[in-house]
């Protein structure tokens, strides 16, 4: 296999697919839709609207949500939970529907997005934003649902309700993008400075790309919050400034700075949103997660390696993982560049698929815990037994956080993260079980993509073709699939990688078959060049999570040589026995370590 470097700049994105263009066949997948399609179609109109009619002076009847959701005029950062965002999360759930709609074509969810959206209009006024400690945070998501309401689900009035949603909202906005913790409202205790003004200028853009010449203010008003002077400038010019900064919502803004180009052209915030991919990466978990206690890190500070004792709360999952996905689904788009998709399905298998499902009571999986026991130089053994030797899957102590918002988002996105199309070739992302409808021109294609990847390594993809077509077919070749090998209709073909990439280019008629191999093998990450002893264990995407309580030490020998043990486990030889060893979504309750100690 040949592998070649790439860095030429590409003038055009590849196209996403439509969402109700890919039957998704993988059952992880499909179980995550399920939950969170039975969720949200279980909460009541009344119950969702409660927030908005309250902050509104308006009659709230029905049964209160509680939790985060909940509206409390005398809500007190520092003595109460329930009260923090109240309606934050619906907008996010009306575009979740959407996209659920235009996955399925389910009339019932069309029609509850826009039943949904009719009666929030019946309460828009610039005193709910008066009343809200999120006044950005809270337009940001209104815009997309609504957004994804009329170009997802057909809602005609959408945009009508957007705009007097814009009207409303803009008295109590700043008027620029200003950064997390910095006072922009006088009088207000410190939660109020917790608004994210900085992470709307990708929703506005894209609105605005959807309403063309009539989205001209939505235009203007992306470009006017983008966060400029303190982070995509210096991220552009190869400063980290990553450091000290709120993880998600900073990850977030990147995505921002990726829609500046795609839809403004400003090469300049391609060129940030790139620097500060590389930086996030550099300071990530093995799982592909990052921002430990929600904070991002300084280079070379240590405090990635210090949080494995200090913290069980290592990555925001479901949030974390939706502005992960976009963004390096914006970048591979935008490069074709085969590593985002690898750092995607990373994020992937390894954090949101093993994400405990959101329960009816708004109990949601907020965090995943990559706690190990810790050194000795970290931390005492009163620590030690304070915070326990292991990590757990557990629910938050909140209900309807904001990944009770995202966590429905990212899994409806599972349809459009898999392919990439542009006139003459398709892009293979994810090898998740599944079929691709699309139009070569006049020629109607279906691709039926086969396997139980990651389980084994082989993958199959079936071609049917209303006519004989030519198009380029591009598959993802992960970097740790050394040896990999291609197939078509039995006769093996040259594997040249340009890009992470490799390309099969033929005129292709009905019956045609691809065999693809993607050798998998055990491997190892450091943690970091100063803990080079501290490491996780991988095979193929997924890393593999030690089922221990107490540390796991393993020569190198033994990690490189763990058996698979049958039924989607493996065995470590460690120092003091065998150690079953899982991926993270067959985990379940029992205590892990994301990190073993490798000696010798």
């Amino acid at each position: 296999m040949q592998r070649v470097g790439f860095a030429a700049a590409v003038a055009r994105p590849l196209e996403e697919v439509g969402y109700g263009q890919v039957t998704l066949k993988s059952p992880l997948h499909l179980a995550q839709m399920e939950n969170v399609r039975t969720v949200l179609m279980g909460l009541s109109d009344d119950s969702l609207l409660m927030p908005f009619r309250k902050m509104v002076g308006q009659d709230a009847p029905g049964e209160d949500l509680g939790g985060w959701y909940q509206y409390r005029a005398d809500y007190n950062f520092r003595r109460d939970d329930a009260g923090l965002a109240p309606s934050a999360t619906f907008g996010q759930w009306v575009s979740a529907l959407s996209r659920m709609y235009a996955i399925s074509g389910e009339p019932e969810l069309r029609e509850r997005a826009a039943r949904l959206n009719r009666l929030y209009a019946q309460t828009i006024a610039t005193e709910y934003y008066v009343n809200n400690r999120f006044p950005a945070y809270c337009f940001d998501k209104l815009v997309c649902g609504l957004m994804d309401a009329h170009r997802l689900a057909g809602d005609s009035d959408a945009l009508e309700i957007l705009e007097r949603t814009r009207k409303a909202a803009l008295p109590e906005l700043p008027g620029h993008a200003v950064d997390r913790e910095v006072v922009w409202r006088e009088g207000k205790d410190a939660s109020w400075r917790w608004d994210e003004s900085y992470t709307m200028p990708e929703n506005l853009y894209l609105v605005s790309a959807q309403m063309g010449p009539e989205g001209a203010a939505y235009r203007e008003m992306a470009e006017r919050y983008l966060d400029d002077t303190t982070y995509f400038d210096p991220l552009a010019r190869g400063e980290n400034v990553l450091g000290g900064k709120h993880a998600y919502s900073y990850v977030n803004a990147l995505c921002s700075a990726m829609q500046a180009y795609m839809v403004g052209g400003s090469e300049k915030h391609l060129q940030a949103a790139k620097n500060g991919f590389d930086m996030l990466f550099a300071q990530s978990f093995v799982t592909g997660g990052w921002g430990p206690d929600e904070l991002l890190q300084a280079p070379g500070s240590g405090t990635v390696y210090a949080s494995l004792a200090r913290s069980h709360n290592s990555f925001e999952t479901p949030c974390g993982s939706y502005a992960h996905m976009k963004l390096t689904r914006y970048l591979l788009r935008c490069t074709r560049d085969g590593r985002y998709g690898d750092s995607m399905e990373r994020v992937m298998y390894n954090a949101v698929l093993g994400a405990m499902p959101l329960q009816p009571d708004g109990h949601a999986f907020y965090y995943s815990d990559y706690h190990s026991s810790p050194p000795k130089d970290i931390a005492s053994d009163s620590a030690k037994g304070a915070l326990g030797a292991a990590g757990k899957r557990v629910y938050s102590t909140h209900r309807w956080p904001c990944c009770s918002g995202t966590l429905p988002q990212v899994v409806a996105d599972y349809w459009i993260n898999g392919y990439f199309h542009e006139p003459g070739a398709v892009w293979v992302n994810l090898y998740l079980p599944s079929i691709l409808r699309w139009s070569e021109g006049e020629t109607k294609v279906e691709m039926e993509l086969e396997g139980t990847y990651p389980e084994t390594p082989e993958v199959r993809l079936r071609i049917k073709a209303s006519h004989t077509v030519s198009f380029a077919l591009k598959l993802r070749i992960p970097a740790w699939a050394e040896g990999a090998s291609l197939e078509v209709n039995g006769k093996p073909v040259r594997l040249a990688v340009v890009a992470g990439f490799a390309t099969v280019r033929r005129k292709w008629r009905t019956g045609d078959t691809v065999e693809l191999q993607l050798p998998m093998k055990p491997r190892f990450e450091v943690l970091d060049e100063a803990h080079p002893d501290t490491v996780g264990v991988l095979f193929g995407p997924r890393v593999l999570f030690a089922l221990a309580s107490e540390p796991v030490v393993a020569s190198k020998a033994h990690v490189l040589e763990i058996q698979q043990a049958g039924g989607g486990e493996w065995t470590l030889q460690s120092a003091n026995g065998p150690v079953k060893m899982v991926p993270f979504t067959s985990v379940g309750d029992e205590p892990y370590l994301t990190y073993i100690q490798m000696a010798g």
